[in-house]
């Protein structure tokens, strides 16, 4: 599953790539994590929304605990009541320049990125609804990982050819579900020394 992606283009690039309005102002880091800003397309808008659906969470005695960030959608489980409405009227593409999986033995895990041959944006297949907890949120679709990423892990986010961007956000449910395969296209693989767990960077400006 994904927990980090990278975004470096500047909004007002992603709104004119994408056919899209606004941008401006957008506020969020280049690396995106669960529970942090991201920006996606949504109904013809560039937004910045939370990345993760928010899930009550309560401690041993019953006391409210701090909302999980649910980020990732498995897209078998798209039909269940958690994910069912927003994969039937809220669909949105995210942006992302590469996404990272964690590599190596525990405790000293490194990132590994993952990013589409020959391209510096590509697009991932999301879901986005409104909360209570964080405003609008989003999560991305996931689906069996190809060859390339088998040894670090057995998922993938759903890459989407351009020419499939308005079927997802547009297309009927079981149009969009279609597109819900695993990317054909080669990937580009960067295996860094960074560890997995470093910190946080600071939010941009567009």
């Amino acid at each position: 599953m994904c927990n980090l992606y990278r975004m470096t283009k500047a909004p007002a690039e992603i709104a004119r790539l994408f056919g899209a309005r606004g941008g401006e102002g957008a506020n969020f880091a280049a690396e995106v994590y669960p529970g942090y800003p991201g920006l996606v397309v949504a109904e013809g808008a560039a937004r910045v929304m939370t990345w993760g659906f928010p899930l009550a969470l309560k401690g041993k005695n019953g006391q409210p605990l701090r909302p999980k960030p649910v980020n990732n959608a498995r897209e078998d489980k798209l039909g269940t009541g958690f994910w069912r409405p927003s994969f039937e009227r809220r669909r949105c593409l995210i942006p992302v320049t590469a996404w990272a999986e964690a590599e190596g033995i525990k405790g000293q895990m490194t990132r590994t990125w993952y990013s589409l041959a020959g391209d510096d944006l590509f697009a991932v297949a999301g879901l986005w609804r409104p909360t209570e907890e964080w405003g609008e949120a989003y999560s991305m679709i996931m689906v069996d990982g190809c060859p390339q990423i088998a040894e670090v892990h057995d998922r993938m986010p759903v890459v989407l050819a351009k020419e499939s961007w308005e079927q997802w956000l547009s297309g009927t449910p079981a149009e969009a579900f279609a597109l819900c395969q695993t990317c054909p296209s080669k990937l580009d693989v960067d295996r860094t020394a960074e560890r997995w767990g470093a910190r946080r960077p600071a939010a941009k400006t567009g």
